[in-house]
């Protein structure tokens, strides 16, 4: 039922429409009169559904008596956060401006330090990894302990995750931050203290405390990209942000072959350079944590986005956290993207960690170079990483974005599974480039995906679930593959990554796209579309003029749609 015209600045009590799921539309208001111009884009109120203006059916809905259509929950959620019709004034509140959003430049310095301290963090995951062979004989342990300096990482992540977005949520971005950086920094100091051959526990636990604060690192770079950047830029900035990561694996492919040489036979000398690697991070982690601490902020003084605006609007009392997870795995789209980002980065995890080995086996004594190949895959995805971003920005058409990746991705894995015995390792480098620009490209297709198919539901939590689908994936590829290639050879390996990959194109297809951020920042949603199409379909059914009654308890009221929107319907 429509409420009388004294109640227009109520507020909302139980049992209202807004409060049963109903989308409140205005009514009493000449048409048009709630629209004002978006920033570089349509006007919003007036975005047409079906060709037809869409403040002129909302000013019609206000006068048809008919009941409205109930919202699912998501919608629901959507349309409690829709900032008063995205331009549009609050119902009853016609004076109330739109938020005031702002770009802030310390954006970029906040951008930068995590990117470096995240670059510390993926530095010492693949360090061991790279000159597996070196760890191996130093510490006198197989070559499996030395697989687990790297598996750790994704080991470590899974029961930690669900603390670790409760706490973002909870208790904001700066903490979070200053958790990752500090735990970095202190797990590099301890493993300066096992150079010595009867130390590899010691080693083994600054390893865990960096797992740890990798927990704190990887769901940052949506968050970060939401809270510190416009609509226009999010993309890129969240594909900044994970370049920062792939860069300090590309730093750590490249680095400790070159500062830890194979030199078994002296093992003063191999001590030396191990500590001096050690001892190199810790500095670099700790000026990256005072860093952190100086500059870091919680979020910039105004919100960049309507989308962000809005978010910050609604009240903390009604945030759950155990709700919020509840709705993502209700979110058909979200665990289908859960399922195939776990393939495709696990994948990725396996190849990295596994890839001194596979170049070995056919290239004896490159160590050297197979620190060069790794280098080029993920500088490569570096490349990609930021096309990608740039593209999503332009476009914003992310499921098709990220199912051309993913079949590219396979294919690049296949012609690089069936080239690696060759004996000609150019053609490794030129195949590893080609595996690399699509395959860690697609890291922030998924994040930005999963953002936008979710909101409003945090994006630490979305981006959390994807890295422990990431984890698990990663170790149970790694085990597989790494049983295979010790068994079968590499080729066999790496055609188990490819029958994985092949599936998850096929589940990425079913994905439905629902951009809900997207449409929150220019102005509509599914929300509004559903609202209207009744309204829609009476107009057509009543092709005489366009009269409307209100069936309030008050004086009925007449009005009449305008000749433009009269025209347009």
């Amino acid at each position: 039922m429509a409420r009388p015209d004294d109640e227009e600045g109520a507020a909302v009590a139980p049992g209202h429409p807004l409060a049963k799921g109903y989308l409140p539309l205005p009514r009493g208001a000449p048409v048009g009169k709630e629209s004002v111009e978006l920033q570089n884009g349509p006007k919003a109120g007036t975005f047409p559904v079906n060709g037809a203006p869409r403040d002129s059916l909302a000013a019609a809905s206000g006068v048809l008596g008919g009941p409205q259509t109930p919202l699912a929950p998501e919608e629901e959620t959507q349309a409690r956060l829709l900032p008063a019709g995205a331009g549009a004034e609050t119902p009853g509140a016609e004076s109330s401006p739109l938020p005031r959003t702002a770009l802030s430049p310390r954006r970029f310095v906040v951008l930068l330090i995590f990117s470096l301290y995240s670059l510390v963090n993926a530095f010492q995951w693949i360090q061991y990894s790279i000159i597996s062979n070196v760890f191996e004989g130093f510490y006198g342990v197989t070559l499996l302990h030395i697989d687990w300096l790297s598996m750790v990482y994704m080991l470590a992540y899974v029961p930690l995750i669900f603390p670790a977005t409760w706490l973002l949520d909870t208790r904001g971005l700066r903490l979070t931050a200053l958790l990752g950086s500090g735990l970095n920094c202190l797990g590099a100091w301890i493993k300066c203290g096992s150079v010595q051959q009867h130390l590899f526990w010691v080693t083994m636990l600054g390893q865990c405390l960096c797992s740890v604060a990798q927990v704190f690192i990887l769901g940052l770079p949506s968050r970060i990209a939401s809270v510190w950047f416009g609509p226009k830029e999010v993309s890129t900035a969240c594909a900044t942000a994970v370049l920062g990561n792939q860069l300090g694996t590309a730093v750590g492919f490249l680095l400790p072959p070159v500062l830890v040489p194979n030199t078994q036979n002296d093992t003063n000398l191999l001590a030396c350079n191990i500590s001096t690697m050690f001892y190199g991070t810790s500095a670099v982690a700790t000026l990256l944590f005072i860093l952190t601490a100086i500059a870091f902020k919680e979020k910039p003084r105004y919100p960049p986005s309507q989308a962000q605006a809005a978010l910050q609007d609604s009240p903390p009392e009604e945030y759950s956290y155990k709700k919020s997870i509840r709705n993502l795995f209700k979110n058909i789209p979200f665990v289908l993207l859960l399922i195939t980002y776990g393939i495709m980065t696990g994948a990725f995890y396996s190849v990295s960690t596994l890839l001194n080995q596979m170049i070995l086996t056919y290239y004896e004594g490159e160590e050297v170079n197979a620190g060069r190949i790794g280098l080029t895959l993920v500088v490569a995805g570096m490349v990609g990483s930021i096309l990608c971003g740039l593209w999503l920005d332009y476009t914003k058409t992310y499921k098709q974005t990220t199912l051309i990746v993913y079949i590219l991705s396979f294919i690049g894995m296949v012609i690089f599974t069936f080239t690696l015995d060759l004996r000609y390792i150019i053609i490794v480098f030129v195949t590893g480039g080609v595996l690399g620009f699509f395959m860690t490209g697609y890291l922030p297709l998924g994040f930005e995906f999963a953002v936008e198919i979710t909101y409003p539901e945090s994006e630490g939590t979305s981006s959390g679930l994807l890295n422990a689908s990431a984890q698990i994936f990663g170790i149970l590829f790694t085990l597989a593959q790494g049983k295979l290639t010790s068994d079968y050879g590499p080729k066999a390996g790496n055609i188990f990554l490819c029958v994985w990959m092949f599936i998850g194109i096929i589940l990425t297809a079913l994905i439905k796209s629902d951009l809900r951020r997207h449409n929150i920042n220019i102005g509509i949603t599914n929300v509004d579309v559903k609202a209207v199409s009744n309204i829609f379909m009476i107009i057509l059914i009543n092709v005489k003029p366009c009269f409307f009654i209100y069936p309030t308890d008050q004086e009925p009221k007449t009005v009449m749609l305008s000749k433009q929107s009269e025209s347009a319907i």
